[in-house]
């Protein structure tokens, strides 16, 4: 019994000193990209000219290339996984992802449950109608009139909620949400929604498309607090570092020019 216990001992010290001695876990998520080589970074790809695939598959738009650039001078590489927008708040809030970028506001809701970069940019929403459309106006909460379309977990959704629909301007049944931007469209254009609401980017290239064609109706700002990188709550040296970068960008003038260059204004 006690040449056992014994033995019993002995595996339990054993066991403690290989432990002491295995690999420390990383201090930080910063730490643990800088040790993992890449960054691994949540995104909706359906939002052009922000983030969307070209015809080889590739990750392109505005944000792709910011966090490609970002990911150069972290001297990292950059892993794009694509999501539902709706999904990337829950995926950086449950460490799935390092980061997410996808022309998304910084939020006082969000702010609830993650955490933001410094903002890199900050434009109008769009309210669009079909083309043969007779509806006019230039009070948007006019839309309250009507049945409306957006992409769920989007300022879009939450403006419409907090404007038309708590107020009892418009009934919640005649707001219709959707995964993609896309999708939105679809159903603009077959007749299912009277209105789409989205940012004024991607809305443009909805107007411009012959397949569309869409008319503006109303455009302004919903939300003031501009698009950011949305990082998981408590991860001060991942922002600190993600800070550096995109306020270096912007006074280097680099994100003008991706701005300029994608046709943004």
């Amino acid at each position: 019994m006690k040449k056992l216990m014994k033995v019993l001992l002995m595996v339990i010290v054993l066991a403690i000193l290989v432990a002491a001695c295995g690999p420390k876990a990383p201090a930080s998520r910063l730490d643990a990209i800088k040790k993992a080589g890449k960054i691994v970074v949540g995104t909706s790809a359906d939002y052009e000219p922000w983030e969307y695939k070209d015809e080889n598959d590739k990750f392109v738009g505005i944000d792709m290339e910011i966090m490609r650039e970002i990911g150069k001078r972290m001297g990292v590489e950059v892993e794009f996984q694509d999501l539902g927008f709706d999904a990337l708040v829950t995926a950086v809030q449950e460490g799935k992802v390092d980061a997410a970028i996808a022309a998304m506001a910084s939020t006082t809701e969000r702010r609830k449950s993650i955490d933001f970069s410094v903002m890199y940019y900050a434009g109008d929403n769009v309210m669009l109608a079909a083309k043969d459309s007779k509806i006019a106006f230039t009070d948007p909460l006019k839309a309250a009139d009507y049945k409306i379309g957006t992409q769920s977990g989007t300022i879009m959704q939450y403006w419409v909620e907090n404007n038309l629909i708590t107020p009892g301007l418009m009934k919640k049944e005649n707001m219709s949400l959707y995964e993609r931007n896309e999708q939105v469209a679809l159903d603009l254009q077959a007749g299912r929604i009277d209105i789409a609401v989205m940012d004024m980017e991607p809305g443009k290239q909805f107007m411009a498309d012959p397949a569309f064609g869409f008319k503006e109706l109303w455009r302004g700002e919903m939300e003031t607090e501009g698009q950011s990188i949305a990082i998981k709550q408590g991860e001060t040296a991942l922002k600190t570092e993600l800070d550096k970068h995109i306020t270096d960008m912007l006074n280097e003038g680099f994100i003008e020019k991706l701005l300029t260059q994608y046709g943004v204004k």
